[in-house]
């Protein structure tokens, strides 16, 4: 099956309507859909109801921003029930702590002579709420600071750069419980882009299945082949289902477009398996 499990709209960082989103992914051959954006599911309806029109399969799904070992881990929740009140104030919780961030990324910005930063950041997210480093990586491309969206988090927005901001997002074990309250299964994110220790690697999965957790992205966007390799051992040590996903923002940004990933080991047991569709 292509699937597709992971992607983003303007409702977070993405670039497409969750329409728009949509139609891309059945233009290129997708036959089961997650939306999943970054701590919101204000996109879910709409994107739904284009599936529907389109007859393309599509799955509720949420990423979810989680504080470990010093490393922001995103955290994909699948199959949920997008009205469940325990998911919802969780989400909200985790949102409400962005404004200020952008906030201070703003004022450092401003320390090193990017100034309206902020302001321009915040013309660029459909979502008022969920200002992110996308939006001020686009504005820095935009204002001709940096060539790319790549080159500005190089430079600026990765930690011990000018416009870095520590923030403490949810817990492991909370992330994963609200998915789980919202009858969904928890998936680790493109695992390969974390800057974890094999220690702490293994405690993440450790952590999270402990959790309940039940999923690992093996194949990703963000992922080489011997990156997807080695998470598909991880998937075959430990028993956990396996996802595929674009993680796609936008054609200019992401190097993997809906649909066109490489396909799962056919030895793994796919997370679509276990998903209402």
């Amino acid at each position: 099956m292509n699937a597709d499990l992971h992607c983003h709209s303007t409702v977070s960082d993405g670039l497409l309507s969750p329409t728009e989103v949509v139609r891309r992914a059945h233009a290129n051959g997708v036959e089961l859909l997650a939306l999943t954006d970054h701590d919101e599911v204000g996109g879910l309806d709409e994107a739904c109801a284009a599936a529907q029109e389109l007859g393309l399969g599509f799955v509720p799904g949420v990423e979810i921003s989680v504080s470990f070992a010093g490393e922001t881990v995103h955290i994909v929740g699948l199959g949920i029930d997008h009205t469940d009140p325990v998911l919802l104030a969780g989400l909200a919780q985790v949102r409400g702590g962005r404004d200020a961030r952008a906030v201070r990324m703003g004022e450092e910005l401003a320390r090193v002579g990017i100034r309206g930063a902020l302001e321009g950041a915040r013309r660029l997210a459909g979502n008022p709420a969920l200002v992110s480093r996308s939006h001020f990586a686009r504005f820095l491309v935009g204002s001709g600071v940096m060539p790319d969206v790549k080159t500005v988090f190089d430079h600026y927005l990765v930690r011990g750069k000018p416009g870095f901001v520590e923030h403490e997002w949810a817990r492991l074990e909370v992330a994963v419980g609200w998915i789980r309250a919202a009858g969904g299964i928890a998936v680790v994110a493109h695992p390969a882009r974390y800057r974890l220790s094999r220690a702490d690697m293994e405690r993440l999965f450790d952590r999270f299945q402990a959790a309940g957790g039940e999923a690992v992205e093996v194949v990703s966007g963000a992922h080489t082949p011997d990156e997807a390799a080695r998470f598909a051992s991880e998937a075959r040590r430990r028993g956990l289902l396996a996802s595929r996903a674009s993680d796609f923002h936008g054609e200019k940004e992401s190097p993997v477009d809906l649909g066109r990933c490489n396909p799962l080991p056919p030895d793994l047991i796919p997370v679509w398996s276990r998903l209402p569709h």
